[in-house]
């Protein structure tokens, strides 16, 4: 087992809401000399869905990302709270959001999303045997949803125009295992 080279003195919360807990740490830091580490501990586990119908095509959503002030395209995706598992999560989410429900779910990703400042874990499920329904999207959505192609979604990410960290990596997980 590898020792942990940090030693912490104190935490103090500077922030906390039903979502994300900032904290402030008072270390030592492997040198052994005094300084401070911040960390953003999230309350849910990040959750995205790679719908994939049978003749290859997926789906996007697309909302306004308020942190970015920006629009953009990625897989439906949303928090697993403590209690809920990713896998009811997934499920959950793909039918708030796109309206879809899938007979088949496979786990293909699961990443630490930024383990520089935050404990943030990302898993990704991929839904096969889709069938339509009505979305039931929260107040805080206002999500457009595009079906296309995964070469288009594909090259969208090599692009570079699809930069979701989340989507981006599923996108290459599935490739790489020849999933689509």
């Amino acid at each position: 087992m590898i020792k942990n080279p940090w030693q912490t003195l104190s935490i103090e919360v500077k922030y906390d809401n039903p979502w994300i807990r900032i904290e402030e740490h008072q270390v030592l830091n492997p040198a052994g000399n005094e300084g401070i580490y911040g960390t953003v501990n999230f309350k849910n586990r990040a959750v995205a869905i790679l719908p994939l119908f049978e003749n290859g095509d997926t789906l996007l959503v697309g909302q306004f990302r308020y942190p970015l002030q920006q629009y953009h395209w990625e897989l439906p995706m949303g928090g697993a709270p403590a209690g809920e598992s990713c896998l009811d999560c997934a499920k959950r989410e793909l039918k708030e959001e796109t309206g879809y429900r899938a007979d088949d779910w496979q786990q293909i990703l699961r990443m630490h999303l930024s383990n520089s400042i935050t404990q943030e874990e990302g898993f990704t499920y991929l839904a096969k045997g889709l069938s339509i329904g009505e979305m039931a999207l929260e107040e805080t959505e206002d999500i457009q949803v595009q079906r296309l192609p995964f070469e288009q979604v594909l090259s969208r990410v090599m692009s570079g125009d699809i930069t979701d960290a989340m989507t981006v990596a599923s996108v290459m997980r599935a490739r790489l295992l020849k999933l689509a």
